[in-house]
């Protein structure tokens, strides 16, 4: 080790000056023997992980589970320890999700309506309740309109009296006498058809004749049977189910009727003020939609749903987080150093729960150097270290920081990191190191 050579060193400087008065009367100076030699500060200090922290849950609660134990290597993202209230939280962001989506829709239902056919059927509703407004206060037509109404529904109503009488009394002798000789006259033409075509019923040969004749005989039962019907309509009457429904159809053009009369009585003394003042909102309503629709979006409907969804967004991620914050997650790859914590525990944010560092990337940091010392070391000087436990073992480093500030503790001693060359076997976390830093003289 280069501290073997601090004794020498000493006796070598006190020779030096003995000599010095013989060499000032030299004219020819004798060679520097140690200018090639590199003094050294030796310091103590400790293997440490270059990268590990004390973690804590961003949440309180009572925790539900610790996933690790001392010594179990994990991965940057894992799930160290987990707080009750998963269910809750969960429930808490699925509601928050759909509010987003239903806030997502809002807005996107404004900017998909077809704004044009919109505007359209405003003006179509605004020229309707106009032209009806028009009409309402014109008492001449509104008059004669009554009028031809009330016309109408006196006809209407003939109409199904004289039908409820059909339906419910016999024809007259004369009509009766008519269809029977309708009957007789058309039993008379099938029977000679029929004459006609006997003849031919059995001869295959004779195709033609025997289709026309197959027509007509069609044809004349046809008629037969239609004379039938007639004359057994006028022979009887209706059945219950037709005088049932002429009697429907006579009260329903009665109804007509008197609601044409009433109409007549409300208009014959000029326009309802009741009825023009509806008018008058329909089209103002109308109005306002159309002027509202015509050009596209309303902005501030807009901004609305706009705001709505950023609400929403905002609460989503905050039931994430709520969510994210009931699980400590490991930050980095690493080994956990130490368990504090347990399960049916409460945990406060802040308080230490686990120890993680990275045991594949050691340091060493000095405890002992002093202010004298420190003022002499460079970032980037080289070193050699040894190790209590490794007495065989030799390994270069390189300083790569240095302290701003002294440590806390007795003496003025500052913090030197070093990154080793390589990681010998069996060196671990917190083992004493000796420290030998090549400096400039």
């Amino acid at each position: 080790m280069i501290r073997k050579f601090f004794p020498y060193i000493f006796i070598l400087t006190l020779v030096l000056s003995a000599c010095s008065a013989a060499q000032q009367a030299t004219d020819t100076p004798e060679p520097d023997i140690f200018e090639d030699f590199n003094p050294v500060i030796s310091a103590t200090g400790k293997v440490v992980p270059e990268q590990q922290a004390t973690l804590s849950i961003s949440s309180p609660g009572i925790i539900a589970e610790v996933l690790v134990k001392e010594g179990d290597p994990v991965q940057a993202r894992d799930v160290l320890l987990r707080l009750e209230g998963q269910e809750t939280a969960q429930a808490a962001l699925a509601a928050a999700q759909l509010g987003l989506t239903a806030a997502q829709i809002a807005l996107e239902d404004i900017y998909d309506t077809d704004y044009a056919l919109l505007a359209a059927q405003a003006r179509a509703e605004m020229d309707t309740a106009q032209k009806t407004l028009d009409n309402v206060q014109n008492p001449e037509l509104q008059q004669a309109l009554a009028e031809q109404a009330i016309a109408e529904a006196e006809k209407a109503v003939e109409d199904a009296e004289r039908e409820l009488a059909r339906r419910q009394s016999t024809a007259s002798k004369a009509d009766i006498d008519a269809a029977k000789a309708a009957v007789v006259l058309a039993k008379d033409a099938l029977d000679k058809v029929k004459d006609d075509f006997e003849p031919y019923a059995n001869k295959p040969e004779d195709n033609l004749i025997r289709a026309q004749l197959q027509a007509k005989l069609s044809a004349a039962q046809g008629a037969y049977d239609a004379a039938v019907r007639q004359l057994n309509g006028f022979q009887s009457t209706g059945n219950p189910l037709e005088i049932a429904l002429a009697e429907a159809q006579l009260a329903t053009a009665q109804a007509q009727l008197l609601q044409a009369q009433r109409d007549w009585e409300e208009i014959k003394d000029g326009p309802d003020p009741d009825d023009i003042a509806l008018l008058e909102a329909q089209i103002a309503n109308a109005e306002r939609e159309y002027n509202r629709l015509q050009n596209g979006p309303d902005p501030d409907d807009i901004a609305l749903a706009e705001a709505r969804l950023a609400n929403a967004e905002a609460q989503q991620a905050a039931a994430q987080a709520a969510l994210d914050d009931l699980e400590l997650l490991a930050p980095f790859d690493g080994v956990v150093g130490e368990v504090f914590s347990h399960v049916g525990e409460w945990i406060a944010p802040g308080q230490p729960a686990l120890l993680l560092a990275d045991l594949a990337h050691l340091i060493v940091e000095t405890t002992d150097l002093s202010e004298i010392d420190v003022a002499r070391i460079e970032v980037g000087h080289s070193a050699g270290l040894t190790f209590d436990a490794l007495p065989d073992v030799t390994v270069n480093a390189t300083v790569t920081s240095i302290a701003p500030k002294s440590s806390e503790g007795a003496g003025v001693n500052y913090t030197v990191t070093l990154e080793l060359d390589e990681i010998p076997a069996g060196l671990r976390w917190g083992m004493t190191a000796f420290v030998d830093i090549e400096v400039e003289g």
